[in-house]
């Protein structure tokens, strides 16, 4: 990787349930906005809320809206607006095969009633990889929106980029490659916002990562390089008073300005192949832990310390552990990891040591096909919210001891399950391939 590393520094161009049952004292309102990929801070985490416990499609199901075809991106939340992308015209029904009418939708849709406001279409600007293998399990509507209050951003990949204001209408339309990764499966990194620059991980279109004028799509920086099959989401981490923009990739962990894209520091981790969860940090911000890998899935921790600059050492790894997820990303909470993974377990691990502290397979029901779980946990309070591809959703006690506390299913929708949910106030926003859910007390 060091040659990658070289090759990179001189690319750059400028050009929250306190239980899921009603609270016994009078708490602030959770807050409504969703605005990213794993909500506000990246974390998947709300300290309270009171999402009910048990819904179904008869109990505690506010509204559902039916969507005009499938997709694997998760819902955003901004007021009363709740924003989801799917895609239509290609792979998305028997009989769809002409690539020439794939289109990508930006809806928009009312959190009180499920109305959609508005549906912008986008029709694909280039020859996307086919509707076969490993891409039919996500397709082409994978990556989750993310919102500044003033405008919603999304990446479709080799349609690139696209800014629209609050109303639908385009506002502008930035490419970011339209190559191929070596195995064809497409990407599904969710683009993130540092101050006035999106971030976009396009390393399966052009080996490349952007940062790009939000106000005006133009590119401010790229970083360019070989950086394998990195599919994770980026993250903006704080420590030692700098923020960084963080990336894994096979063997390395880089640590980069998010206003330039330079390379500031960097940790060899040794996860081969595709990295795809986010990294998850540690309260403290001063330790990140890597999931993923391919073939052989493991998970590393790593001490981020006073080190800001250059390469962190081999000193740097806390832990080094075969107990990982492949998809899902994980959850911090006070000193232990909490995974669902894509093989179908529940797993604590200490964040201390990197040891198992239980191992659990969560029962799954009937209905099979593939793997089991795509979408990331979301922690509210002292509960998990684990929502699984084709069984329905399972409720964890977020403790170092195993409890599945309940299950619920929409029964009457047999298609998959793949975005993380949304928590918004006290309600509850999930996705399926045909539907957007909303779940509140009743």
């Amino acid at each position: 990787m060091t040659s990658l590393r070289c090759a990179l520094s001189l690319s750059f161009s400028l050009a929250c349930l306190t239980g899921f049952t009603p609270s016994l004292h009078a708490a602030a309102p959770a807050p409504t906005d969703w605005p990213r990929f794993l909500g506000p801070t990246g974390a998947a985490i709300v300290a309270e809320s009171k999402v009910p416990l048990k819904w179904s499609d008869t109990q505690n199901l506010l509204w559902k809206t039916d969507m005009p075809g499938p997709g694997s991106s998760s819902p955003i939340v901004l007021g009363d607006k709740i924003f989801v992308t799917c895609w239509t015209g290609y792979g998305d029904k028997q009989g769809a095969n002409n690539m020439r009418q794939l289109t990508r939708h930006l809806l928009c849709l009312s959190r009180s009633d499920g109305k959609i406001l508005w549906d912008a279409k986008v029709p694909s600007a280039a020859v996307e990889d086919a509707f076969q293998g490993y891409i039919t399990e996500h397709g082409y509507a994978t990556h989750t929106p993310v919102t500044d209050g003033e405008r919603v951003y999304v990446f479709f990949g080799k349609t690139g980029a696209l800014a629209f204001d609050l109303q639908g209408k385009k506002l502008w339309q930035t490419s970011c490659g339209t190559g191929s990764g070596q195995r064809r499966w497409g990407s599904g990194a969710s683009p993130i916002l540092s101050g006035n620059v999106l971030i976009v991980n396009a390393t399966d279109e052009s080996q490349t990562l952007y940062g790009l004028d939000k106000a005006t799509g133009k590119v401010l920086w790229k970083a360019e390089g070989d950086y394998g099959m990195a599919y994770g989401t980026p993250s903006l981490l704080k420590h030692n008073g700098q923020e960084d923009l963080v990336l894994a990739i096979p063997q390395e962990l880089w640590g980069m300005n998010p206003e330039t894209g330079k390379l500031r520091w960097y940790a060899a981790h040794g996860l081969t192949g595709n990295v795809s969860p986010s990294l998850v940090p540690s309260s403290s911000g001063d330790q990140v832990f890597v999931f993923g890998g391919f073939p052989s899935t493991r998970s590393v921790g790593v001490q981020l310390g006073g080190k800001t600059k250059g390469d962190l050492g081999t000193s740097a790894i806390l832990w080094d552990s075969s107990s990982s997820t492949y998809v899902p990303t994980p959850i911090y909470k006070d000193g232990h990891l909490y995974v669902i993974n894509d093989q179908g377990f529940a797993l604590c691990i200490d964040a201390r040591t990197g040891k198992d502290v239980y191992r659990e397979r969560v029962t799954m029901g009937s209905r099979g096909g593939g793997k089991p779980f795509y979408a990331s946990p979301v922690l509210i309070g002292d509960k998990l919210i684990c929502v699984s591809r084709r069984n329905g959703a399972f409720i964890l006690a977020a403790k170092p001891k195993y409890e599945l506390l309940a299950t619920n299913e929409f029964t009457q929708d047999q298609t998959y399950f793949h975005g993380t949910p949304a928590v918004s106030g006290d309600r509850l926003i999930l996705r399926s391939n045909q539907a957007v859910y909303c779940v509140g007390a009743k």
